[in-house]
Formats: C-alpha cells, structure tokens, sequence
C-alpha cells in the first residue's frame, strides 16, 4: 500500500510525504519528510516503507498536552487513519502527499481532536449495532455519524485589513468606529453575490474539488462582508478534516483576489458573527439513516428508540456537551450578540411532540400529515407543506 501511495504521489509531482494531524491548537499541523534516501554510494532512491505509512514521530511536548509530562519528555506519534483518504496538496513549485493521521503521547493519551472522534464513533458503533439487533436486524453494516458543517467567513480587502492592527494579531474587533453600515436591512442574506467574490469562491470550489470535498452551497450570509460555503454531509471523521481543508482554502485563495478571509467566530463588534451550523444524523449502508422519521414516526418504533436516546442524552450529559462547544471564541461569539451558549435545548417541532406527548399518554396512533400550501397564484404550482415549522 505504501509503495503504491508513493508511485501515485511521485507521478502527481510530489517530492516528500507529510503526517497530517490536528492538535489541540484548534490548527493542523504537519511534518514534511522527502522521499529520497541516501543509497550508500553517493546516489537516493525514492522510498517510502510501510513503517513511515503507518507511523510518525513528531516532537509531542511542543503541542498542548494539558500537563500530563515534563517539556523534556518530548516522544509522541502520529498513527495513519485509514478511514480518511490520503490527498495530493498542491503548490507552486510541487505537491505534497497528505496523510491524515490521529497524534496520541507516547503514554497513551489523545493529544489531538481525531483520536476522541474515531473512538466515539466506535463506541455509537457498537451500542448502535446492540439497538437494531434487538430489532431483528442480522445484517447491520457500520453505524456511524454523519456531518454538514456549513462555514461562514467574511471577506474584506487586504489594504483595510493591514490598516486594523487588531484584526491582524487577535482576528477580531478590539478598537475603532463602529461599522458604517450594519444588519438593518438585512438586504445582504441570499443576495448578488460580488463579482470579486463570486470569482473567488469559483476557484475555491475547484481546489477543494482536487480534494474530494463535495462542496455544494453558496451564498452571502447576513452580515456585511459575510458568506457562507457547505458541503454534502460525509461520515464525521472525514467531515471534520475535511472542514480544516476547506478553512486553509478559504484564506489561501482570499490572498489572490487581494481579500483577507477572517474566520474568527466574532470579527466586528455589532454584526453577525461567523460559526458553523453543524447538520449531523448517523445511520449505515443496510437500515439507513437511523434518525429519519419516515412519514409515520408513530409507527416507527427504531426511529422513536434512537430519538429518544438522543433527547436522554443531552438531557443527561449537559455539562459534557457544553464543554465541548466552550471554547473562548465559540463563548465571545455566542454570548456578546447572539444566542447565550449556556441554554441547551432540543426542539422537535409540531410532529414529533405530538408523537411523544401521544406516548407518555399511553400510546401513539396517529402522526400529523403534511398538506399542500396554495399561494393563490395561478401561475404557481400548489406546494407540498410540511407537517411542522423547522427547528431554528
């Protein structure tokens, strides 16, 4: 496997390999190492063995370990995900094989963001597969998560960004007048999208294209200078790396076009700020996705179980899932202008309350049906109408 990812490289224009992993900077990081080795008499020979594949030893006490060892004590390694696909990154004047990898200590613990992904989809895995067992499912393929994490990022013009020493070292408003024009309109959602931009978002869907990111939404969001790009949803190990791919695209094609992409989740004081809405299921290739209702949830006793596993466990792990979405931008974010991070809540809209509340009355017999919606326009077509409002 090894040789066959090199000669495949090595015909892509590639010079060396790299250990790509995602330590708990909140960045990727990465090692680049050539693929000549000396021969012994004065000439190299282009190798990569299965032991380089599969293992890389980057320096661990340099990256944030949360104290768990002393700074000298500097062994750690990179081990080769085999469920996220190896990629070919292109510059100027070469390329670069690219192999995902998770970062553990040389004692053990995850030191990155992959290693707690992978084993919490084997865990959904297992106790997913115990559920539909029960159901009488004896062929059940993998059951994993799904992910669509929908970016949003502002672009400005690189001669006013290197006027704001604040966006420049902190990436956010720290000083200055506030913006001449804001929200009130709301003229900017769904807008026409800028030439300039419209012209930089074509070459960003291209490279990530090269990179086998299914990318498929654009558009301007709410705020001033604000957009948005989302992909189709792909099983979550491969979403989230995915997701720092399409980041570093975003501000590698932004300098082109003479703009500055700020992803930073609050830029300006007084706008929208820039996160991601991240659209998530889980399901597999024989029963499906396991979270679709169907168009009688009542009678869908597997949907209803893993429904209301979902809602017990927000309910019962809270303060876990708060902690993971409590980071100090997500927070600045979240608490400044918009939406205070500290409420959780599941909202499941008109239809499935009526199932549930059907439920703890003694049993469900019917679900709401969808109708049609008619504008009162000839012209137009009668539209299929939903059940129930959509979750905001």
């Amino acid at each position: 496997v090894a040789s066959a990812m090199k000669d495949w490289a090595i015909e892509k224009g590639a010079t060396h390999y790299t250990h790509v992993f995602f330590p708990l900077t909140g960045l990727t990081a990465e090692k680049h190492d050539s693929f000549l080795s000396p021969d012994g008499a004065g000439g190299a020979l282009t190798e990569f063995s299965g032991a380089q594949l599969i293992q890389g030893e980057p320096d661990a006490s340099s990256f944030p370990s949360g104290g768990i060892r002393q700074t000298f004590e500097a062994r750690g390694y990179t081990a080769w995900d085999v469920t996220s696909p190896a990629y070919i990154l292109e510059n100027p004047n070469g390329t670069t094989l690219c192999i995902p990898t998770a970062f553990v200590s040389w004692t053990g613990e995850a030191l990155d963001k992959k290693t707690p992904v992978l084993r919490s989809m084997q865990a959904l895995d297992k106790q997913a597969r115990r559920i539909l067992n029960l159901f009488g499912h004896d062929d059940v393929a993998m059951v994993s998560s799904t992910a669509g994490p929908e970016q949003e990022y502002f672009l400005i013009d690189r001669n006013f960004y290197f006027g704001r020493p604040d966006l420049i070292n902190a990436g956010r408003t720290l000083f200055g007048a506030p913006s001449p024009k804001g929200q009130e309109f709301d003229d900017h959602y769904f807008g026409a999208i800028p030439e300039r931009v419209l012209a930089f978002m074509h070459e960003c869907e291209r490279e990530l294209f090269k990179l086998g990111i299914p990318i498929k939404t654009r558009h301007n969001e709410v705020a001033p200078g604000q957009y948005e790009i989302a992909p189709v949803f792909e099983t979550s190990n491969i979403a989230t790396d995915h997701q720092q791919l399409t980041m570093i695209t975003l501000k590698r094609v932004a300098e082109k076009y003479g703009m500055q992409c700020l992803t930073h989740e609050k830029p300006f004081a007084g706008v929208n700020g820039s996160g991601k809405h991240v659209n998530f299921s889980l399901g597999n290739a024989t029963q499906g996705n396991l979270l679709d209702p169907g168009d009688t949830p009542h009678q869908n006793a597997q949907f209803l179980v893993f429904c209301a596993a979902v809602i017990r466990a927000v309910s019962t792990y809270a303060p876990l899932l708060r902690a993971v979405v409590a980071s100090a931008g997500n927070d600045h974010r979240l608490g400044a202008n918009e939406a205070p991070p500290a409420i959780m809540s599941i909202f499941l809209g008109d239809v499935l309350t009526h199932v549930f509340d059907q439920i703890k009355a003694g049993g469900a017999k019917t679900s709401k049906k969808p109708g049609t919606l008619t504008v009162g326009v000839d012209v137009l077509p009668p539209l299929p109408m939903d059940a129930g409002d959509r979750n905001r």
